[in-house]
């Protein structure tokens, strides 16, 4: 601080950063780099030629070809976390914590706020200014009127608790930008489908019942409940795509939407995700409505005219290449625990 002047920290908004851009070979912290998402986004910068370092709670499941630090960014306190970020001395902080699976509302604000808050504040502490690529969601705006897009500046009123976390996270990092505390784009990204989509996901849940009845000739019984929602889904590669421009775009207090651009409906997502199977199916709908899925008429379609404009981005792959990938991997994965050798640990 300089005569009660916050110093701006980095290019001023709309200005893009100097230097080599994405393709330099400077060190990525990938926070929640181990998650559906951060994986992706890990690979996204190493094909750029860029070092990565991976930031998690705890190591890995599965071996990642990175540095992994174990590091609880939420129970930290914030001096140690500067010193521990300055130590790794990164020019991109990508902070992808925060998952929807496998949360209650109860524990929501703990694993999607609090990290968030936390490393803004150790971000100020640091010695150089790294710039902060946040993984918002959509879900923040809360229910959208069908027919419409949303995006940027667009009134969030989210109704789940996730929503609202998320919420708390993204705008405590456009204040921060604005201030000039930090050098951050948020990005809010729709519905993500492609390989490594979790196990507990709605397409997770078809593969499980799939893959029951895979090789027997006998027709798979798909219980869902009822799919009337519209949402727009991306491919998880090219949100990663969308992460790395973002790395070198030019700072925003507005949010960037990241999806396709258009509502789909759920059914159709289920549809083609059978189709690429190959497994005969039959989908019966519960009577009963469930909220994630859509109980009422439930719509979502990002307006992605700002990520063109400010990250030269746009999605690349069809729902159909995504789903039929997400297959693959699942029917890969599955063969995988079932063969005797690796069942018996040989």
């Amino acid at each position: 601080m300089v005569n009660g002047q916050v110093p701006m920290r980095g290019p001023r908004l709309g200005e893009p950063r100097s230097g080599e851009g994405p393709d330099a070979h400077g060190r990525v912290l990938v926070l929640g780099g181990a998650g559906y998402v951060g994986r992706h986004v890990c690979a996204a910068f190493a094909a750029r030629g860029r070092e990565v370092v991976v930031v998690g709670r705890r190591p890995p499941e599965e071996p990642m070809p990175y540095r992994c630090v174990t590091l609880d960014v939420a129970g930290t306190d914030t001096g140690t976390l500067a010193g521990v970020l300055d130590a790794e001395r990164p020019d991109t902080v990508v902070n992808a914590i925060g998952s929807i699976w496998g949360r209650t509302d109860a524990q929501m604000w703990s694993a999607t706020a609090v990290p968030t808050l936390r490393l803004l504040d150790a971000l100020t502490l640091m010695s150089a200014s790294p710039r902060l690529v946040h993984l918002g969601s959509v879900l923040e705006y809360g229910p959208v009127p069908p027919g419409t897009s949303v995006g940027g500046g667009a009134t969030a009123r989210p109704d789940t608790a996730y929503g609202r976390s998320k919420l708390a996270a993204s705008e405590a990092v456009l204040r921060s930008t604005s201030d000039g505390l930090v050098e951050g784009v948020v990005l809010r990204v729709s519905n993500v489908s492609g390989p490594g989509t979790p196990r507990i996901s709605l397409l997770g849940q078809v593969a499980e019942r799939l893959l029951m009845t895979a090789g027997t000739g006998t027709e798979a019984v798909v219980e869902l409940s009822r799919l009337r929602a519209h949402r727009d889904y991306v491919d998880v590669r090219d949100v990663a795509a969308a992460v790395v421009s973002a790395a070198d775009a030019p700072i925003a207090v507005e949010p960037v939407g990241i999806g396709r651009g258009e509502a789909v409906p759920v059914r159709e997502l289920v549809d083609l995700f059978i189709e690429a199977s190959g497994i005969p199916a039959r989908v019966v709908e519960r009577p009963a409505p469930g909220r994630e899925f859509g109980g009422r008429e439930d719509w979502l379609r990002v307006d992605i005219t700002p990520a063109r404009t400010l990250l030269g981005w746009e999605p690349h792959r069809s729902l159909k290449e995504s789903v039929r990938d997400c297959w693959q991997e699942m029917a890969r994965a599955h063969r995988f625990r079932t063969t005797p050798s690796n069942r018996s640990g040989g």
